[in-house]
């Protein structure tokens, strides 16, 4: 226990050292919140994969992996194209647009780019966005404690609080600089530790040849690629769901806003190299983590998550104690607390953006200077922190068998749904209009609730819409408003052409 915690202690330091320094460099709103666009390609493509991740990542794709088995690996590469297509084809059309309207959020960016002639466009996005990224703090909260539980012996809820303080020092004396800093120290703790695990695990096994066969006896639905079962309908569900989780990197702002701080177009065409073998080198290992351990640690006929933990969220976790030592054991605490924290930390930024520059200072006192408005931000983000810690407290003693994979899920499908549409077509289609695009944000709001607590539960199609999820579906509704209320409300340029 000593070892760990001494461990931590110094990761905690770092981070709380990384706060004061990137505190320097606060002068204004912009650097609060974008770091004043200037921050180079390493940093913003780290931060944007470590953002992209979180605790999912570490604790539920590994548990993916142990109970989903190869058909897992439809994440990967769902993952890799969502990123491909938005570092390759969107990043820089969405850089030089930010710029040129000289946005700082992604509400402002959508004022600008619609010309909007009121502020509903902004209050549904800041609201949108507010709503969706306190339900994603929350899972990450929720990650946090049972990590510290699971790793520490610490009590879910003292742990909880102790990593959501952590993360709370180092922004609120940051901004966004802190974060992107400590995205990329975390992010590096995460590349490295990952990738390391599975590699020193398969050379511990005796018969490393005879995995593929081995899980095959276990389950054979853990080495068909389609998933298991005999119902066609529900295979290509299962792969959907999983590969559709990628459509989250086509526009959402806790990655979007990373393109706004980055200092020129030409560091986007060095950073997408870096998030691209980020993600295919992290993404195949965590899966092959929660292979290894149900191939380890499990035998045909038994119940995986007696040995592995809810859903397999133990994967990781029983793997790390069985092949390395307690100095190595201690550090892997460290790197799924950075998975975790650096999503925290980002989007609590990005909650608290929506507040005070979308909400008060854009809408209520556009007078007030950026010195007061930082100040504002601090304490606005204080309050919001403390409002996911509530929730994440109330779903932990109301919802005990919640998954890491799916809760989190949820606030990113949220996300995701409501903005993603939104900045596809702004940046592919001249014709979207400013109701094509909150009638996109609203549909796709509403449809992740609707599919999940309603659609999965219906007898017939429920099981298949489980299967594959909330986002795909919303994302296609939220999509297909867009197009229709374009069409019955153009924009005015469309009109006079």
């Amino acid at each position: 226990m000593l070892t760990k915690l001494v461990v931590l202690g110094i990761y905690f330091a770092i981070l709380f050292l990384i706060g004061v320094v990137a505190s320097r460099r606060i002068k204004g709103l912009s650097d609060f919140y974008v770091g004043g666009k200037k921050l180079g390609y390493w940093a913003v493509a780290f931060s944007a994969r470590a953002t992209g991740e979180s605790g999912w990542l570490l604790l539920g794709l590994t548990g993916m992996g142990a109970i989903a088995g190869v058909s897992a690996y439809w994440v990967v590469i769902g993952e890799l194209l969502g990123v491909g297509v938005s570092w390759f084809f969107m990043a820089k059309r969405f850089k030089n647009l930010s710029d040129k309207y000289d946005s700082i959020t992604i509400p402002d960016f959508f004022e600008s780019h619609f010309k909007a002639t009121g502020h509903t466009l902004r209050v549904v996005a800041a609201t949108a966005l507010s709503v969706f990224v306190i339900i994603y703090v929350s899972a990450q909260i929720d990650v946090t404690g049972k990590a510290f539980e699971s790793f520490l012996g610490i009590n879910y809820f003292a742990g909880a609080v102790a990593g959501f303080l952590i993360v709370l020092a180092y922004i609120f004396t940051g901004g966004f600089v802190a974060v992107v800093w400590s995205d990329f120290f975390q992010g590096l703790l995460m590349f490295f530790g990952l990738i390391a695990l599975p590699i020193v695990a398969y050379w511990s096994i005796d018969n490393g040849g005879e995995i593929f066969s081995t899980l095959n006896e276990i389950d054979p639905g853990l080495t068909a690629v389609f998933g298991g079962g005999d119902d066609p309908w529900m295979k290509i569900a299962t792969m959907l769901g999983f590969a559709m989780i990628g459509l989250g990197f086509l526009g959402s702002p806790q990655i979007y806003v990373r393109f706004m701080s980055i200092k020129n177009i030409e560091e986007i065409n060095k950073g997408r190299w870096v998030a691209i073998v980020f993600t295919l080198l992290t993404d195949a290992a965590a899966v092959s983590i929660g292979l290894l351990a149900r191939y380890l640690f499990t035998e045909a006929g038994q119940d995986p998550e007696a040995i592995l933990g809810n859903q397999g969220e133990d994967s990781l976790i029983t793997l790390i104690e069985a092949v390395f030592p307690l100095t190595i054991i201690a550090i892997y605490i460290a790197i799924i607390l950075s998975a975790i924290m650096s999503t925290i930390d980002s989007l609590l930024v990005l909650a608290s953006s929506a507040v005070v520059r979308d909400f008060y200072q854009q809408i209520f006192r556009p007078d007030l200077d950026e010195g007061k408005m930082s100040r504002i931000s601090r304490l606005v983000t204080l309050a919001m922190a403390l409002f996911a810690l509530a929730i994440a407290m109330i779903v932990a003693v109301t919802t005990p068998s919640r998954t890491v994979f799916w809760f989190v899920m949820f606030g990113w499908s949220g996300i995701a749904a409501t903005f993603c549409p939104v900045v596809i077509l702004a940046l592919f289609w001249k014709p979207y209009s400013e109701k094509g695009a909150i009638a996109s944000m609203v549909t796709g709001f509403l449809s992740v609730p609707l599919f999940k607590f309603v659609i999965q539960s219906f007898e017939n199609i429920g099981p298949y819409f489980e299967k594959l999820d909330v986002l795909a579906p919303s994302f296609a509704l939220a999509m297909i408003s867009g197009y229709l209320f374009t069409k019955m409300f153009p924009r005015k340029e469309a009109l006079s052409n």
